[in-house]
């Protein structure tokens, strides 16, 4: 749904969550972001479990104001394996020491799958889906119909490790470890149709450059004007100490990768980062090494490439787009209750 404050053409987004800290802050971004028509967010399991994601999304969107956004849920497991949800890195209820107001509204009808193809077919070629969890429910919607790669604008995922190490495995990233599988499916469902813009792909070789420190929470404030009564800004800074204490605890640095929030801004600005055209697959029965993205820098399969893959980042005006969208969309948003 459109933002009223938007005068100019707007970019049709669709969402897919599993709201966690990160994915917390990369729909503040969204929402603040006047290039950007949310059409509905989607929930998968991941970071917490389903109905969970389903809780922090509407309250997320509740406190900054777009409780008009369509909110759906989706496959609550793995398309094959157990799920794997993540309390040490997000907390129980995965926003760490923050709270977030009680929903006012109810979850969609819809199951999330059925809403990515209704509103792609609605819409063709016009909706970007962006992809911050497993990729669950975007497998489902394949498998229900293997023609929506041809019906969507493009497809933006934050998945994989494609030249660092993994966050989850040695060599995997969390998205892509809690269901293999789904990524595979998407691959296929991609790869089915050559004609369609690949995949852009946002792994952790650049995600992990997105680091937030206290003097970007700091910087908020600033952008803000300071209020005390700024709901926005008390959800953010409480979500975030539990994710810098992690940080702080196996990665060695007091802050945070907000991967999700650079997944979003690049699918409104591809100029943020650089990518590489690659054939990538995903292992899935590895000993040591399921939910590796594997990717073949040196062209030894002789296979077309099938992700973009990004290489670079604009980092600082990236951070430079966050506290000043952020930061405005907080000092707009006050006296929300908690």
């Amino acid at each position: 749904m459109r933002n009223p404050l938007v005068t100019v053409p707007a970019l049709p987004l669709i969402i897919d969550v599993d709201t966690g800290i990160d994915d917390s802050l990369a729909l503040l971004y969204a929402c603040a972001s006047p290039e950007a028509e949310i059409v509905a967010v989607t929930c998968v399991s991941g970071n917490v479990a389903a109905w969970q994601v389903v809780r922090n999304t509407l309250g997320v969107l509740q406190l900054c104001g777009r409780s008009d956004i369509e909110v759906a849920l989706g496959r609550e497991v793995p398309l094959v394996r157990p799920l794997m949800t993540a309390p040490e890195t997000h907390g129980p209820e995965g926003i760490g020491y923050a709270s977030l107001p009680e929903p006012n509204r109810n979850v969609s009808e819809r199951h999330a799958a059925d809403l990515m193809v209704a509103e792609a077919r609605r819409r063709p070629a016009e909706v970007t889906l962006i992809t911050l969890g497993p990729l669950t429910n975007l497998a489902v919607a394949l498998l229900r119909e293997p023609e929506l790669p041809l019906m969507l604008r493009g497809l933006v995922m934050m998945a994989g490790s494609y030249r660092s190490a993994g966050n989850t495995a040695p060599t995997s990233e969390w998205n892509v470890c809690v269901d293999p599988e789904a990524m595979q499916v998407v691959l296929a469902g991609w790869a089915a149709h050559p004609q369609v813009p690949r995949p852009v792909v946002l792994g952790l070789d650049v995600t992990e450059r997105a680091k937030m420190t206290p003097e970007h929470v700091a910087a908020l404030h600033h952008r803000a004007g300071d209020p005390a009564d700024a709901a926005v800004l008390t959800f953010i800074e409480d979500a975030l100490r539990f994710y810098m204490e992690f940080h702080s605890r196996y990665d060695g640095f007091y802050g945070a990768f907000i991967h999700d929030a650079l997944a979003v801004a690049a699918a409104l600005d591809p100029s943020l980062i650089r990518t590489e055209s690659l054939p990538v697959q995903v292992e899935l029965g590895g000993m040591y090494t399921t939910g590796e993205t594997v990717t073949d820098w040196r062209r030894a399969w002789g296979r077309e490439p099938n992700l973009d893959v990004a290489v670079q980042a604009d980092v600082e005006a990236f951070f430079e787009r966050f506290i000043d969208r952020v930061g405005g969309l907080a000092a707009a948003h006050r006296n929300v209750a908690l």
